[in-house]
């Protein structure tokens, strides 16, 4: 099992996310090293994306180490369909992974731990 690292949330209204991505690319802000990577909108877009059903879907991608998405789902019994769409936002808040190998789309955790911090 491989070491991941932990990720610090942050929620806060769309209105200020964009304000604060405008002022950063401006240069009129520099977030401190602390600060979170992830900005959330709300609570509830959070626990979609970090339910209990997904927290153990991390678990098992980070104990079995699969080499594609099918052997995911064969372990979980989930449909592969439904793990990718699963997947594929949980790689764009960077909690996972996506790798293309072979043909196949390789999962790997980025993270299993969340500090979650409300603006």
């Amino acid at each position: 099992m491989k070491e991941t690292e932990k990720i610090r949330i942050g929620i806060m209204p769309q209105e200020k996310i964009r304000q604060r991505v405008l002022d950063i690319a401006a240069g009129k802000y520099k977030p401190a090293e602390n600060e979170p990577t992830i900005w959330f909108t709300s609570m509830r877009s959070l626990a979609e994306v970090l339910s209990d059903e997904n927290r153990a879907l991390l678990r098992v991608i980070r104990e079995l180490e699969p080499d594609s998405i099918k052997v995911l789902s064969e372990a979980t019994g989930r449909q592969s369909s439904n793990l990718s769409r699963t997947l594929k936002t949980m790689a764009m808040y960077g909690i996972v992974e996506l790798t293309k190998e072979k043909r196949q789309v390789k999962p790997k955790v980025k993270a299993t731990e969340f500090e979650i911090l409300a603006v």
